[in-house]
């Protein structure tokens, strides 16, 4: 264990961060998994709306640092190309 006051501070609020983070990635898993639903079902319009709040929710993460650019960019190129590929 730390034995500096300011090293256990820093573990306290690595502790806290990784709890919101990990909620952050969370959130941003459910709203890529409806997206993923859509596009299973064949539902290329529900498929673009649910892609649309995905993304929305993707790029507040990567402000927050969760992720970083190019990892959003990748996942929602991805996603969309998919999407465009239903026809």
């Amino acid at each position: 264990m730390a034995n500096h006051a300011s090293t256990k501070k820093s573990v306290r609020q690595n502790e806290k961060r990784t709890l919101i983070n990990t909620s952050r990635k969370s959130r941003v898993k459910t709203f890529l998994r409806k997206v993923e639903e859509a596009i299973a079902e064949g539902k290329k319009d529900r498929a673009n709306e649910a892609l649309k709040a995905a993304q929305s929710e993707i790029m507040q993460a990567v402000k927050k640092g969760v992720y970083k650019l190019n990892t959003a960019s990748r996942k929602i190129s991805r996603l969309s190309a998919r999407i465009k590929a239903l026809g």
